[in-house]
């Protein structure tokens, strides 16, 4: 990482986190405003919020909504955004035209852009021509005077041109010495100007193209640093050069790495999630469920998204908000990508649950926990929720986790059963049953029972096999004396009789 990135002490740092509306925020963008995030609000600066919507045929219906929403979620509060105006608004490119307007004009009246002409049809034609002498088309310094544009046309030619039939504003990029852009991730970018073609700055429909209204609008909302994904740092030297030709300074520049496959190979996309049945959205979008949906806590996959392509330099891996905001160091953003890892999102999913009170749990996601029968108290659903949160890596557990609870067994284990019954288990059932009779409490059970094994003869673990057997129907759940005391004497005492009457049979 280079020092030129940390310039930012003597500035004040403003960051952004600049979506397009065409579909729902996949973590690899969660992750994106997450760094963005993290890296101002540990430098005392700003984050900012803007939409990118000037593609107006891949808008969607629901999109913008949708990204503010899982923000909100996420605990990504900006301080600038559409909702929440600052001093450098609109925050919606498609309510800034006059903006882009008045910049393209300035880069046409200084010769640095220019009106062209051509046809979709003709270009395409070219294109084709290209491509079957095995040559990649550019529109650039080498061939744009064969073409109808503002360079080659007179004025008036230009004008009359400019009243009827669409056209096109390009970059007008000069032969010169290669671009040179410090990238904070990559280190120093390279490429020769004949490399870059012209690229449309505004389009047929008068809307500007991302490269122009990005760099503009960064520019007009004072960005000091611009964090991304490395999807485009392809476009970071036509980026300079557009900085270039306003003579403006450009911000700091930092291209994240990519969010890989588990497997290592290709960006993680929906269909990896759909096939492999883990979400890749924070919050449910169309048919697909997101982490929220299936009982992430918003700190906890915050914590993950951290550590995919950043770590704190230390064995340290359990952070919520407020400490990944006092570690988070943007020299330790590494270039490889970070393989998505499902489960070990689950066990950070699971300290969180583990560590959170149960009392804070059940009040800030009750969809989870609708299963708790009417006439439970608070105090017994937090007993319940107190006990089983250890075995919980999502809140979706806790559904089938509690059936122990809820429902008699239907069913015993029948390796465990044929295991038991040689050593007699009637008679271990029957002394539970007179425990409940005596009301002596659970919690005593165990003391009676290294008594009385003993004196019977039976070994400590078949009766423990039997006891579970009988409350649960297999090996499996919390504290078995813990279960008796949440069950209570009456339901207890009928799934001990159940049991018996099932082992007669």
């Amino acid at each position: 990482m280079h020092d030129v990135i940390f310039e930012e002490k003597k500035m004040k740092v403003r960051v952004r986190f600049a979506p397009s509306p065409t579909g729902a925020l996949h973590i690899g963008g969660l992750r994106t405003a997450l760094y963005n995030y993290l890296f101002a609000k540990k430098m005392g600066g700003a984050f900012v919020v803007r939409i990118e919507d000037t593609d107006r045929n891949r808008m969607v219906e629901g999109a913008e909504r949708y990204i503010m929403e899982a923000l909100r979620w996420s605990g990504l509060h900006p301080d600038e955004s559409p909702e929440h105006e600052g001093a450098f608004g609109p925050y919606r490119q498609s309510e800034r035209e006059l903006v882009y307007q008045k910049y393209i004009a300035e880069l046409i009246n200084k010769g640095k852009a220019y009106f062209a002409f051509d046809t979709p049809e003709d270009l395409a034609k070219i294109r084709s021509e290209y491509e079957q002498e095995k040559k990649t088309f550019k529109y650039g310094t080498h061939n744009r005077i064969g073409f109808r544009n503002s360079l080659t046309l007179s004025s008036e030619a230009t004008e009359k041109l400019k009243a009827t039939v669409p056209y096109v504003i390009r970059l007008k990029i000069e032969k010169g010495a290669p671009v040179k852009v410090i990238d904070g991730v990559r280190g120093l970018i390279q490429v020769d100007r004949e490399e870059i073609d012209d690229k449309i700055l505004v389009k047929a429909d008068n809307m500007p193209t991302y490269h122009f209204a990005n760099v503009v609008d960064d520019h007009l909302m004072k960005i000091t640093h611009v964090i991304r994904g490395e999807e485009w740092l392809p476009s970071l030297p036509l980026h300079q050069l557009i900085y270039d030709a306003f003579g403006w300074d450009a911000p700091q520049f930092m291209h994240l790495p990519l969010i890989l496959k588990p497997e290592g190979k290709g960006k993680l996309s929906k269909r990896d999630g759909e096939k492999m049945g883990f979400p890749v959205f924070p919050l449910a979008w169309e048919e697909s469920e997101g982490f929220k949906e299936r009982g992430f806590l918003p700190e906890a996959l915050m914590n993950y998204l951290a550590l995919l392509g950043w770590n704190p330099g230390t064995e340290e891996e359990i952070m919520n908000m407020e400490k990944l905001k006092e570690v988070f160091d943007a020299e330790r953003i590494q270039k490889g990508g970070a393989k998505f890892d499902f489960e070990k999102a689950r066990w950070i999913n699971h300290k969180f649950l583990a560590s959170e009170e149960e009392k804070s749990v059940l009040k800030r996601f009750p969809e989870f926990f609708e299963c708790f029968p009417s006439d439970w108290s608070e105090k017994k659903k937090k007993a319940l929720y107190g006990l089983l949160k250890d075995r919980l890596f999502l809140l979706e557990d806790f559904k089938i986790e509690s059936q122990t609870f809820l429902k008699d067994p239907t069913a015993y284990d029948l390796k465990v059963l044929d295991k038991i019954r040689k050593h007699n288990p009637k008679v271990i059932v029957d002394q539970f049953i007179g425990y409940v009779h005596q009301e002596i409490p659970p919690a005593d059970w165990k003391l009676n029972i290294q008594g009385w094994n003993q004196t019977a003869g039976f070994p400590f673990g078949v009766i423990m096999q039997t006891l579970r057997l009988a409350l649960v129907g297999s090996l499996t759940g919390p504290d078995l004396f813990k279960i008796c005391e949440l069950l209570g004497k009456e339901i207890t005492l009928r799934r001990l009789e159940k049991f018996y009457k099932h082992l007669n049979s």
